[in-house]
């Protein structure tokens, strides 16, 4: 069996089981989605919005990226955030970074990348900004580790500082933006206490 093949099966299979635990399952899924939640974070595959959270397909819509940046200029992810607010109503914004992230670890290097390193800018930048900080860290994986906390934070502000949640605010919506870290090692979000519900203080 290809490695291709193998995804069909392990499709069909997932199908089947949902089916016999309900089976009107996919039907009611088809009918609509109206999802609680935005979750926009890291491309890595060991974190799965849906698993992690225990949330059930149409519970939560999803943007992925490398190492969970929201570039104020980037179309693709202000369309997800601009779908996700006006046209699905969401409530919850969350950008959830992780431990040990590799963007995260190769804006660290001073070495070539090639194209991704365009996009690590990003994170380079946040990187200068608590360098001092980041620095006075002596261990590598702590220092990388808190490298993702702060790229979180950052990342939550540049959210809130978008013309769509500003508006969506602006006219009274509740809309809350969040910023969690998930751990690879044990598989426990944690919240960085940065949660804003309006523009004061963003």
């Amino acid at each position: 069996m290809s490695d291709i093949d193998i995804l069909f099966e392990k499709n069909r299979q997932w199908a089947e089981a949902i089916k016999e635990s309900d089976p009107d399952f996919f039907l009611q899924l088809s009918k609509q989605q109206n999802p609680d939640y935005l979750w926009i974070g890291c491309s890595d595959s060991r974190v799965p919005s849906n698993q992690i959270t225990g949330l059930l397909p149409g519970d939560i819509f999803v943007h992925r990226n490398i190492a969970n940046v929201v570039d104020i200029s980037d179309i693709n992810c202000l369309s997800v955030i601009q779908y996700a607010v006006e046209a699905l109503g969401i409530k919850h914004i969350i950008v959830c970074g992780h431990y040990g992230c590799g963007g995260v670890k190769a804006a660290m290097e001073k070495k070539d990348h090639g194209l991704i390193d365009k996009w690590l800018e990003h994170i380079r930048k946040v990187y200068l900004k608590h360098r001092d900080e980041i620095d006075s860290i002596g261990d590598e994986s702590l220092k990388i580790n808190r490298l993702c906390e702060l790229n979180v934070v950052e990342q939550v502000r540049h959210v809130c500082s978008t013309d769509i949640v500003r508006k969506a605010w602006d006219s009274g919506k509740e809309l809350a933006v969040h910023g969690l870290i998930y751990g690879l090692e044990n598989g426990i979000l944690h919240d960085l206490g940065i949660s804003k519900t309006s523009p004061s203080g963003v």
